[in-house]
């Protein structure tokens, strides 16, 4: 626990301060509507509801200023540069958007749901208010024309009229729906198995925030006038509505300043357009400018096909500029006008070209290996979009790092090591890095085939160089058959390795997370480790508690720090 406090304390102070915000924002506005003066009247009609409803919109209101914040890319890469020279704790923060960005959308669809029942109460007692006697209170309330408190007025509108005839009404089911679809196909295995049905479905949120910019434009919830209030208190007058005279355009005698006046009520302003214009604002410059780059040419100068149906394209874009570890979004009108697909950049900054690995993977991907393979047809034009930072650009900052890739997720990894392959051809005396650990988890051996070149033209720049020991990688296969481990077992005093030729043996099973840890805290007992992991949620679970159980609680000695990638 102490462990996770050192490295989450960040983590933990925005976590509270927003969920005290939204405590503090329920509350404010719960107890404005429940105890205010001024809602007195209001509240004889509807009850608590009507608190419920308001404390949960402001709720709402504050949550969906937030929501399109931690989407806006170009933003969040440029904290990330303005963050560089801040500590970790914060610059993390970044790292968890997408995250940040779903708990937000949960808490919408909570407090949605919070507001939205507590409206059915309040249009059914509108309803049985209005279909009450003038020898009621609120029958008398909903009797008043000129001022009206219920906006039902007469029996024929029942209560379906509110819901489909006022502009709060209509676009309260519009922003419902909205939000239902958005959330039921943002679950994992429909972004991942179906991620065309998530991509169009999400961009419903254009409909949802129009519908919130004017929900409150009907001014349907309404609270007496300061005007009103003077001539009519709640508790002194509230028992002798029989009695209630109209107001009148003179001025009153003495003898009425007793006398208890019609209350008249007015719609609060709407408020909500004033939490959310400011980020649609700056969510509008953000897809200008992404529609802007992604409108300049890329020209692809090379494509390669590689074992378990991994396609390379090499592309140039005048003006591009990149960094170890960065990604793009790529679309290809030729397939889908709409769809973008963010991929991990495998290029080196120090390259004259960028370059994409892209694993078959969906129908999108799919489609796209096969009109790359298609001899017959000419080159199909790519639109790029990017790049954007990840947490892997922090890797040189680290005096040790560790990298976790998972079948197609040591992309990001690929150009960490060709930066370092030219930092090392050029004697690059800025590399603070001293040591990097590089573990690769594959299901079959193909994979290995397109990196391995890689790690062997990096094998022998060490070497010349004198630094064979700076990086220490390893390779897992977890799926193999009798042929492969017999042939692994008969060529066991070969020099190179019977599957990938390199000088480093395969290991056969997955890595023992534990003694990996422990052997790279005993060799580095005083310096930051950087856990960079671009694999499945649940090796991330397993690195980040190793993590926490091998830092030490002194911080001038060994302290882990977990980092994913999140597109």
């Amino acid at each position: 626990m102490g462990n996770w406090i050192v490295n989450h304390w960040f983590s933990a102070v925005v976590l509270f301060a927003w969920l005290g915000l939204n405590i503090f924002l329920f509350t404010y506005y719960f107890l404005i509507y429940e105890k205010g003066a001024s809602f007195a009247y209001t509240r004889v009609i509807l009850g608590s509801a009507l608190a419920w409803a308001r404390g949960s919109a402001a709720c709402l209101n504050f949550n969906c200023l937030l929501i399109l914040l931690p989407v806006c890319r170009n933003l969040l890469s440029f904290l990330r540069g303005t963050f560089s020279c801040c500590r970790r704790s914060v610059r993390k923060q970044l790292d968890h958007n997408i995250a940040f960005h779903k708990l937000l959308g949960y808490t919408i669809a909570l407090m949605t749901a919070i507001h939205t029942i507590a409206h059915l109460f309040n249009v059914e007692r509108f309803y049985d208010a209005a279909i009450s006697k003038n020898t009621t209170l609120e029958g008398m309330l909903s009797s008043i024309n000129d001022g009206w408190v219920n906006p039902v007025r007469s029996e024929k509108q029942i209560q379906l009229y509110i819901c489909f005839t006022t502009i709060a009404g209509v676009t309260g089911v519009v922003i419902t729906l909205a939000l239902i679809l958005m959330i039921t196909s943002s679950t994992e295995f429909i972004r991942r198995c179906y991620f065309e049905v998530f991509w169009y479905t999400h961009h419903l949120f254009v409909i949802f925030f129009a519908g919130l910019l004017i929900h409150g434009v009907g001014r349907i919830v309404r609270g007496q006038t300061p005007d009103s209030m003077k001539h009519n208190n709640y508790d002194s007058c509230h028992d002798k509505f029989g009695t209630w005279k109209v107001k009148n355009g003179g001025s009153r005698d003495d003898d009425e300043e007793d006398e208890c006046l019609m209350p008249s009520f007015q719609g609060n302003e709407p408020m909500t357009w004033k939490w959310i214009l400011a980020p649609i604002i700056l969510y509008v410059f953000e897809r200008l400018l992404r529609f802007y780059r992604s409108q300049q040419k890329v020209v692809v100068i090379k494509t390669v096909s590689h074992p378990s149906k991994v396609l390379e394209i090499q592309m140039k874009k005048r003006g591009f500029k990149m960094e170890v570890g960065q990604y793009i979004f790529i679309n290809c009108p030729l397939i889908s006008a709409l769809e973008w697909h963010p991929f991990t950049l495998t290029s080196a900054p120090e390259e004259d070209f960028f370059s994409v690995h892209i694993r078959s993977a969906g129908d999108w991907t799919d489609r796209l290996i096969q009109v790359f393979q298609d001899q017959d047809q000419k080159t199909p034009c790519l639109k790029v979009d990017g790049p954007f930072g990840t947490a892997s650009e922090d890797v040189f900052k680290y005096e040790v790092s560790m990298l976790v890739g998972a079948g197609i997720g040591i992309t990001p990894f690929a150009s960490i090591l060709k930066s370092i392959w030219y930092k090392f051809q050029h004697e690059d005396e800025r590399l603070k890095t001293k040591k990097i650990y590089l573990y690769w988890i594959c299901r079959e051996t193909g994979a290995f085939a397109w990196f391995a070149d890689l790690l062997h033209s990096l094998e022998q720049e060490m070497m010349s160089s004198g630094k064979d020991g700076f990086l220490n990688y390893r390779l897992f296969l977890t799926s193999w058959d009798s042929s492969i481990a017999g042939h692994a077992i008969i060529n066991f005093d070969v020099e190179t390795d019977a599957v990938t030729g390199l000088k480093q043996k395969t290991c056969y099973g997955r890595p023992i997370w534990e003694n990996e840890f422990s052997n790279v805290a005993d060799a580095h007992p005083r310096s930051t480790v950087g856990v960079f992991l671009c694999g499945p949620q649940a090796l991330g679970k397993s690195l980040q508690q190793c993590c926490h159980q091998y830092s030490n609680m002194d911080p001038r000695k060994v302290q882990f720090y977990f980092n994913k990638e999140n597109f």
